[in-house]
């Protein structure tokens, strides 16, 4: 969210709440005091304003950006009721101090009555500064919130349909039937084996479709299979390595999601045997991370630029979660969280 632009406000906000206090708190001064008297209540009144406009405006700012998120507006209040008495008598204080100084008058204790009455109108403009800027913040909070919200559900819908057309994605199915027809006269036994992998992918593209997540293991078991597909078609200019240990099995990620990094790795990267892609997927710090080396092809690959975007914002529809991109001159690395289940429930 843009922050507040309220250079208009803190020149006219100040002159708009002195007219309204002379016109509801002491307009009778314009008809029984003479003009060097108001000339110098006015100049006080528009000073003290000015000054105390721009410490409760601090203050005010200070806590938004301490409890930034509309969630907090409650604990913001609270601080701010907690910060009245103390700004209130600093409004008061500056009155009574720049009199004193115009006035050339001692310093003494204020009558209680008189002390009461000012109190209260400092009360009410510390009242118009909060509703102000608090009113502003936290429609311009509900107003992001509510974009937040609509680009992420156009984000969970275009992630359906990647879902949807990596379940029927024809040129994978086209390589994959091509490798399938040179092993059936190369290699019948490795064919047969080939046909299962891919009855394997399959099914999971198809029976993971409408889960927002999935069983690290199942993910891993799926990833076997795909690595399989891949490897008959890419021999030896593949090499994945996998080292992910069974304690993990249970941790939770968005299905597709290794498919995708390892699609990825695979479509941008030469694949040579004399100088292999290397793709290695391993557990650190309850990441599962998703490396390789990067030997980016010479001519220009077309691509959406959406498959990182749509595992960054199944991250965030699942409770805001980051995932690391880290791209280097070496290698090309994805950290992605694993959520467990009772992470979840409390989000």
């Amino acid at each position: 969210m843009k922050p507040l632009n309220d250079t208009k406000l803190r020149i006219f906000g100040p002159l708009a709440l002195f007219v309204f206090g002379t016109l509801f708190f002491r307009l009778n001064w314009y008809f029984e005091l003479p003009i060097s008297d108001l000339v110098k209540s006015d100049l006080i009144a528009i000073t003290a304003g000015f000054t105390c406009w721009q410490v409760a405006r601090w203050a005010i700012r200070a806590l938004q950006y301490r409890y930034p998120e509309l969630a907090q507006t409650t604990t913001r209040f609270v601080w701010l009721l907690v910060l009245a008495p103390l700004l209130v008598n600093f409004a008061w204080f500056i009155r009574y101090a720049i009199r004193n100084i115009i006035n050339n008058d001692e310093w003494v204790l204020p009558d209680l009555i008189d002390y009461t009455y000012s109190i209260g109108i400092q009360i009410f403009y510390y009242c118009a500064y909060v509703i102000t800027y608090e009113g502003i913040y936290s429609l311009q909070k509900w107003k992001q919130t509510h974009l937040d919200k609509e680009a992420l559900r156009k984000a969970n819908l275009q992630n359906q349909l990647d879902s949807l057309k990596s379940q029927i994605n024809p040129h994978f199915l086209f390589n994959s039937l091509n490798s399938l027809s040179a092993l059936i006269t190369e290699n019948p036994a490795q064919a047969e084996l080939f046909v299962d992998e891919i009855s394997s992918v399959y099914r999971y593209l198809l029976r993971n479709n409408e889960d927002k997540l999935t069983p690290l293991r199942d993910e891993m078991d799926f990833i076997e299979s795909y690595v399989h597909l891949l490897k008959t078609r890419y021999g030896s200019g593949l090499q994945i390595q996998i080292s992910v240990d069974s304690l993990y099995d249970d941790y939770l990620l968005p299905p597709l999601t290794l498919q995708i990094l390892i699609e990825n790795a695979v479509k941008h990267n030469m694949i040579l045997a004399e100088s292999p892609l290397e793709i290695d997927i391993y557990i650190e710090n309850e990441e599962l991370v998703v490396q390789n080396n990067l030997q980016r092809k010479t001519t220009k690959v077309d691509s959406n630029q959406i498959g990182l975007a749509n595992i960054m914002a199944k991250y965030t529809l699942l409770g805001n979660y980051q995932i690391l991109v880290q791209d280097d001159e070496d290698y090309f690395t994805v950290r992605l969280p694993l959520l467990r289940a009772q992470q979840l429930t409390t989000t």
